[in-house]
């Protein structure tokens, strides 16, 4: 099975130049408590991006070249989905723009911290998707930073 991570904006926005656009301490902690123990899906340039190896996850990243760090390279993302989409393992895709595109059809639930507030200059974004063919439940709402925002989990009718 197959799950979505992220924190977006007002239209969806995700990062600009390879960072996240917003950082919340209560959306990492969620980040980190949801996915701990679960295999972690990511792009190549999402990989670029972290500090390091994601502790207490499997790092698989999607890329066509294989290089050290990542516990898996997959070299065929449509492939990988299609092999795992019904396993009771619940995998957890963590970006970036395109990767959140290629699983989204295979995602069960999509957690979505969802932030009252925009970024016009935001460069990647998170794919729309029909929120009418989910049941979404509100997880918790907070402010940070004079940001509000509200983590969703929507599930797959």
């Amino acid at each position: 099975m197959f799950s979505l991570i992220a924190c977006v904006g007002k239209h969806n926005e995700l990062g600009k130049n390879n960072q996240l656009i917003f950082h919340l301490k209560d959306d990492m902690k969620f980040f980190r408590e949801t996915t701990s123990q679960h295999p972690v899906i990511m792009g190549r340039k999402t990989w670029d991006s972290l500090p390091g190896k994601l502790k207490n996850r499997t790092n698989i990243v999607i890329s066509h070249r294989d290089f050290d760090g990542p516990d898996l390279i997959v070299h065929d993302a449509i492939a990988f989905a299609e092999e795992h989409a019904d396993s009771p393992e619940e995998y957890f895709v963590i970006g970036g723009g395109s990767i959140y595109k290629t699983f989204l059809p295979y995602a069960k639930n999509i957690y979505l911290t969802e932030v009252e507030d925009s970024a016009y200059d935001a460069d990647t974004f998170f794919p729309n998707f029909d929120k009418s063919k989910y049941h979404h439940t509100l997880i918790r709402k907070g402010k940070e930073n004079d940001l509000e925002y509200s983590i969703f989990q929507y599930t797959k009718r």
